[in-house]
């Protein structure tokens, strides 16, 4: 199933108490939920969930193998380059937040690829690659579209952030306060996923499959 997750509502309960999504979908589905992926709380977009459990394995490993390609739209602060590539290792940082595995000073843009300039020197962290394709270019604020090439948490919000151009309404890795930044939430929308072509499910269940 592809549901469409507002902004501002958690996937799963969080520390607030507040509501989540996953708490609804039962009704919704008339069923039980799978996860398969998340979406962050301020993101919105496309969410898939698997109604039977081979069909949450199944699509859980073509996550997990990079087959199913994702998309994103999101307003970032400034002119980005028309296209180019983000390849940044992340890691954990302080306070539940995340962070490029190097220092800010030490990343470069060469060949419309951005990274650090040692990257022999990281400081544990994982491999991330985002490709940006600018869609609409402004000197305030710009239309992208983002390609994360691989799933690591808040990828799409630090890769931004560290190249100079943070998502507008981005409180956790903007600059607070910034009149620049400003929106009503998160600019960040998953507009688009494409699953690859798997073949159907054993006899056994024959309609839990949604292809």
């Amino acid at each position: 199933m592809a549901l469409h997750k507002p902004s501002g509502i958690s996937l799963l309960a969080d520390r607030s108490g507040a509501p989540c999504l996953w708490e609804a979908l039962p009704d919704l589905l008339n069923g039980k939920p799978y996860l398969v992926h998340r979406l962050d709380k301020p993101t919105s977009g496309v969410l898939l969930i698997a109604r039977h459990p081979a069909s949450q394995r199944r699509l859980t490993r073509a996550f997990h193998m990079r087959q199913i390609r994702k998309f994103y739209l999101a307003w970032v602060q400034g002119m980005p380059p028309r296209a180019g590539t983000i390849d940044l290792p992340l890691r954990k940082g302080r306070k539940s937040r995340y962070r490029v595995a190097g220092n800010r000073a030490d990343i470069e843009l060469r060949n419309s690829v951005w990274r650090l300039k040692n990257p022999q020197e990281t400081d544990g962290g994982h491999d991330s690659l985002t490709r940006l394709r600018c869609l609409i270019a402004g000197t305030a604020r710009s239309l992208v579209v983002l390609q994360p090439r691989t799933g690591r948490t808040h990828q799409l919000r630090v890769h931004l952030a560290w190249i100079g151009h943070p998502i507008l309404g981005d409180a956790l890795y903007g600059v607070p306060g910034s009149p620049a930044q400003r929106a009503v939430r998160l600019q960040l929308h998953c507009h688009r996923l494409v699953v690859p072509e798997l073949p159907p499910l054993a006899a056994a269940a024959p309609t839990e499959w949604l292809s």
